[in-house]
């Protein structure tokens, strides 16, 4: 008995790789809220209370606008499960925090937060840092006041504006970080 020649063709499915782009832009009517587009879905996000700024600075509160790519995820592994995700992952422990002073020579990288140093804590009482995604933003080289600790993040129940980062549910977090990869594109603005 002869076995037929078949043909068999696996069809990659979009879920399964990285998106290739991201785009936030803002609301009509309210710098302070906007729209993140992946994939032909859209969400609702919260931006800094500065709006989407082109020459961010240090405490303006603005959300930078450019184009940047994710370095990786912070995550509170003492709450949430391993996210997926394409992209690096790290649980985020007690002593986690980024540098915001631009006169420190660690300005806008993580540091280990220790007796008399400041930063902006990572261990949060609230879920607002539960899932951290860095981006690339002011790092290659940093520029001393042009802006640190933007992230994309958890946003708070009133989808209140952020001190310059990008914020949005948990669920639509969680599909994010399932799509995102070191070579996905974040384009802002």
């Amino acid at each position: 008995m002869e076995i037929p020649h078949t043909s068999i063709t696996y069809q990659t499915v979009a879920r399964d790789r990285p998106a290739s782009a991201i785009r936030i832009n803002a609301a009509a009517g309210d710098p302070c809220r906007g729209w993140l587009t992946a994939d032909g879905q859209t969400i609702p996000v919260a931006l800094g209370r500065g709006g989407i700024r082109a020459n961010k600075r240090e405490g303006d509160g603005g959300t930078p606008k450019g184009t940047f790519r994710p370095r990786q995820v912070w995550w509170r592994a003492d709450r949430h499960p391993r996210p997926r995700t394409f992209l690096p992952v790290r649980a985020i422990r007690p002593i986690d925090a980024w540098c915001e002073d631009p006169q420190s020579r660690h300005y806008n990288q993580p540091v280990r937060l220790e007796p008399g140093c400041s930063g902006d804590r990572l261990t949060r009482d609230d879920p607002l840092y539960d899932f951290i995604v860095e981006i690339d933003h002011n790092s290659s080289p940093r520029i001393a006041g042009r802006g640190s600790a933007v992230f994309l993040h958890l946003a708070r129940e009133n989808f209140g504006p952020t001190a310059g980062c990008v914020s949005m549910t948990k669920p639509a977090m969680l599909r994010l970080l399932a799509r995102l990869a070191p070579e996905t594109r974040i384009v802002i603005g």
